[in-house]
């Protein structure tokens, strides 16, 4: 679900962005609006973002190879990284420039002075129509967490981005047209400067925002609590398994969980029954968590320990 929906919402973005970009350079072209500037590059930042969001989903359903055993689900964080980085320099760092330029060197708009208002409305009511998808999108998957931590919690990056992208882009149209409309009316291009850096500053926040969340995932995130909670239950429900010695999961993508864990069983276990009670494990485990692929268990015998090794972590020492 999560990956249908995002690719849904990021098509809705892609259309949105790029029919608003070209009336943006358009009104630009006309209007020597440094404002209009600004948020057509940031359409088309944006448009090609959705593009690298489209191409890393498909990179990632490629098959496991021996060189990378565990396949290229993380294809998708690689490419959400690139979005930060993209967003960051062609749309913050170029908004900023060309609003120190037009400060400097401020320019009132003496044409065509309704175009770049008409753009800007139209603009919003695309966007937010690609808002509302991803909105509605992210709803099937979001469940009753906040929106702040399901931007910091899913594993899957497009719709976050997208959602970032989106509310980044009516917040700076909102201020495209602020500046704009200060411009028309006092007849002064510093306004259209001012609201040109406001966009550049909001784009540069948005990037860091992105970059600092995909590379948590990027270097390895385990499963949310739920899910742990889920596993941990499965594991414990069937017979010939005493308790978790320690457990640990890795996402190797948004819909697929590595599980690695030690279990205790009895002293006087039968191997071809603890073989049974292992593949019974892994059924349970599948059935509780199905994004569960990946599943490694190892049988022990249980020693009291007063402090956990490194290696077993803090879940240890519950045993």
């Amino acid at each position: 679900m999560s990956a249908e929906g995002g690719t849904r919402a990021i098509i809705a973005a892609l259309s949105a962005n790029l029919g608003i970009a070209v009336t943006k350079f358009i009104a630009w072209l006309l209007t020597g609006s440094s404002s209009m500037l600004a948020e057509a590059i940031h359409s088309v930042a944006d448009s090609g973002n959705q593009l690298l969001l489209l191409i890393g989903g498909k990179q990632s359903r490629r098959a496991a190879t021996p060189q990378h055993p565990f396949g290229y689900g993380r294809e998708r964080y690689v490419y959400a990284f690139i979005v930060s980085i993209v967003l960051f320099s062609v749309g913050g760092l170029f908004a900023l420039y060309e609003a120190y330029h037009k400060i400097q060197h401020p320019e009132a708009i003496h044409s065509w002075k309704w175009v770049p208002v008409v753009v800007l409305v139209i603009a919003i009511a695309l966007e937010g129509y690609s808002f509302m998808t991803a909105i509605r999108e992210s709803n099937h998957t979001r469940g009753k967490v906040t929106w702040v931590n399901f931007v910091r919690r899913a594993k899957a990056p497009e719709l976050p981005v997208v959602l970032l992208e989106d509310a980044g882009a009516l917040i700076g149209l909102v201020l495209a047209l602020f500046g704009v409309a200060l411009t028309l009316i006092t007849d002064n291009g510093v306004w259209d400067g001012i609201g040109t850096a406001a966009i550049g500053v909001l784009l540069v926040a948005i990037a860091v925002i992105l970059a600092i969340e995909t590379k948590s995932l990027l270097i390895g995130e385990g499963a949310n609590p739920e899910d742990v909670k889920k596993i941990e239950k499965a594991i414990l429900a069937g017979d010939g398994i005493e308790r978790i010695i320690h457990m640990k999961t890795l996402h190797l993508g948004p819909e697929e969980l590595l599980v690695a864990v030690k279990i205790a069983v009895p002293r006087t276990e039968r191997a071809d029954d603890l073989a049974r009670h292992i593949d019974e494990t892994e059924v349970r485990i599948r059935e509780a968590v199905p994004i569960a692929r990946v599943i490694y268990i190892e049988p022990d015998i249980y020693h009291e320990r007063t402090t956990p090794t490194v290696t077993e972590g803090a879940s240890a020492a519950a045993g």
